[in-house]
């Protein structure tokens, strides 16, 4: 690792702490808030409302909520695939297939119990909802660090796939700058409870 790299490792830790103990302030309240309003924005994207595939996940803690949004999005008839962590770190994905199919897993990760679809299985979303920490006004995002989503943009990238990238993040999120490392890949747009900002393809 270069210096350079060492910098930008050191400072995405910095600006990670920082997000994450503003999420740990957050009430139970704030949380189901916020998913609500999360879930109402993002369904007014083009991109969700036309798509017939969505990778999604389920957030938990104080993450910003998607229960709702993959409620909708599977009444609406869209195919929700959700991520199951292989020991590896890379994501496997299941259909998602309703509250009652969601079974505790590592991490304190909530994963589908249904037939696994391989990490292939993401190559043929139409959007890709993505969990992260922050994303700045180049589309580059924050994740927490534990590689699994690069691993599925590198994956979607080597596929040649233009699944829609959307990051679900809260408002104080959306930061100045994210430092930048050679394998990120920028999204093309970011929900939160306030708002939607698309970021140039």
């Amino acid at each position: 690792m270069t210096a350079h790299e060492r910098e930008e490792s050191s400072e995405k830790a910095l600006l990670r702490r920082a997000l994450l103990t503003a999420r740990a302030a957050l009430t139970a309240e704030d949380t189901e808030r916020a998913a609500g309003l999360l879930a109402d924005h993002a369904l007014e994207l083009a991109e969700l409302a036309d798509a017939g595939t969505v990778a999604a996940y389920v957030s938990v803690g104080r993450e910003p909520g998607t229960r709702a949004l993959l409620d909708t999005l599977r009444a609406r008839g869209v195919r929700v695939l959700l991520p199951v962590l292989l020991p590896d770190n890379d994501l496997d994905w299941a259909p998602y297939e309703g509250a009652g199919s969601l079974a505790r897993a590592g991490r304190g990760l909530l994963e589908p119990v249904g037939a696994r679809l391989g990490p292939e299985a993401v190559v043929g979303a139409d959007a890709v909802l993505l969990p992260g920490l922050a994303v700045d006004g180049r589309g580059m995002r924050l994740g927490r660090g534990g590689g699994s989503y690069d691993r599925v943009l590198a994956r979607l990238s080597r596929a040649g796939a233009d699944p829609a990238l959307v990051v679900l993040l809260y408002a104080n999120e959306v930061v100045p700058r994210v430092p930048e490392e050679p394998h990120d890949h920028p999204v093309h747009a970011v929900v939160t409870p306030e708002w939607v900002r698309r970021f140039e393809r």
